[in-house]
């Protein structure tokens, strides 16, 4: 009667071990923090980790001033993310408000990043996922370069500039 117990006891470790959590699937992806070191330092890399188009498509209002139209977040737009952009910081401005950046989900396989003045609309949010290779990805994203109140006119004018500031960082940051 023992050894039968001593053999239940020992299937049940065995079987419990061998059932994979979500905090093990995620660990057994790339730390968030060495890939984040590297998405903000090279251009090159950051590309390769952005999921174009993403989710949420850039949406603007038309010059009747009541029509909507999107556009779809493809690289051309993308604005390159560097260090001092995604720190985590609280920063009381001179004119009287307080610019806030921080991670407002930080679960094992998604984050989320979100920048702006409290209590104000956000002005950059970034949401990273852990996709099934193991592998971080930029998955979705609302940065104020694409504010709702750009005007649809003044689009292909935007894209310019962060292109040009895409230059810039693409040479500090290869």
């Amino acid at each position: 009667m023992r050894a039968k117990k001593f053999v239940y006891c020992l299937l049940m470790i065995v079987l419990f071990a061998g059932i994979p959590t979500g905090k093990a699937v995620a660990q057994s992806g790339e730390d968030f923090k060495p890939f984040l070191d590297k998405f903000t330092s090279s251009a090159a890399f950051q590309y390769t980790r952005i999921k174009f188009p993403l989710k949420t498509p850039i949406t603007l209002l038309a010059d009747d001033g009541e029509t909507e139209k999107t556009f779809p977040f493809t690289k051309e737009k993308w604005p390159l993310l560097d260090s001092e952009t995604m720190k985590e910081e609280r920063i009381a401005q001179e004119e009287g408000g307080i610019y806030v950046s921080k991670f407002t989900l930080n679960e094992p396989d998604r984050k989320v990043f979100e920048a702006g003045y409290e209590e104000s609309e956000v002005d950059l949010r970034v949401e990273f996922q852990l996709l099934p290779d193991g592998k971080w990805y930029v998955v979705d994203c609302y940065t104020g370069w694409y504010g709702y109140d750009l005007p649809i006119a003044e689009l292909k004018q935007t894209i310019q500039q962060v292109k040009e500031e895409n230059a810039a960082c693409k040479e500090i940051h290869p």
